[in-house]
């Protein structure tokens, strides 16, 4: 059955009736010199998406009223995304990400600055959805001349995180991110350091934390520890064992998070070389 337009959004998107469901199709030029009833061209046809809550309301919305390179630069970081991480992405990241990623660059061309306090941690919790991000970087510069800054591309993999199916929400994302800072500085607090973000051993206490954070998820048990190691390393790496104890009781308050003696006494060893010049 052919497609005809029933309301036109902009030079690339429409709104059709087809099977009793409204859907948005998309695709270059889908809508040039075309008019309402008029019949699309399948060639052109480039995604549908199906029309099922308020939300399909404020993508229209969306559409129909930011700027048609905009939409063209989510459309393309969001391809990118799903063809990188080799999996779809819930259709609301269209909604979100072009949102999103049109506001920044209002926000650029006004000249006001864009902050992620998150951005390291980011960086190592989503490595892949990071480099997503980084390509979006090198996009938006060749396509319109922006060189977005390193805190806009860890906002872009946040999006396309949260929007992996099964994915965390984006406030779970924000939180495992804000606990994994919060502990670098308390670690930097108590032990009177300035961690080296781009040190491998910082990579492997984040990566720890990250495994860590993810079995308390799952409910997976943690790896035992003998006694006699436990007691030596209370001994032998004292300060260290107490900040890692310190951070622990931080966690559990804040957060919920208790972590078991075992975990305490290995994250206290990561501490331990964190602290070493």
């Amino acid at each position: 059955m052919k497609m005809r337009i029933f309301r036109i959004l902009n030079n690339n998107a429409v709104v059709v009736i087809d099977g009793g469901q409204e859907k948005i199709v998309m695709g270059n030029g889908i809508a040039f010199q075309k008019k309402k009833n008029d019949i699309i061209a399948k060639a052109k046809i480039e995604k549908i998406f199906v029309v099922h809550d308020q939300s399909s309301e404020k993508f229209q919305q969306l559409l129909a009223t930011l700027p048609e390179k905009h939409i063209e630069l989510a459309e393309q970081i969001i391809s990118y995304a799903e063809g990188h991480l080799e999996e779809p992405l819930n259709d609301h990241i269209h909604i979100a990400l072009t949102d999103h990623l049109s506001f920044a660059l209002e926000r650029l061309e006004q000249g006001f600055p864009i902050k992620n306090k998150l951005t390291n941690e980011i960086k190592l919790l989503y490595k892949k959805e990071f480099e997503i991000g980084l390509w979006a970087k090198d996009l938006i510069k060749h396509e319109v001349g922006f060189d977005i800054p390193l805190d806009e591309a860890a906002h872009i993999a946040l999006h396309i995180h949260t929007a992996k199916i099964g994915g965390h929400s984006m406030s779970e994302s924000l939180e495992r991110a804000s606990i994994l800072r919060d502990f670098v500085e308390k670690v930097e607090s108590y032990m009177g350091v300035t961690i080296e973000e781009t040190s491998i051993n910082y990579q492997r206490l984040i990566t720890h934390l990250r495994f860590a954070l993810h079995r308390m998820e799952q409910g997976t048990d943690f790896d035992p520890i003998d006694e006699d190691m436990l007691s030596l390393i209370q001994i032998k790496y004292k300060k260290a064992y107490e900040c890692s104890t310190q951070v622990a009781g931080f966690l559990q308050q804040e957060y919920g998070i208790v972590f078991p003696p075992s975990e305490i006494a290995y994250i206290s060893l990561h501490i331990q070389r964190l602290s070493q010049k």
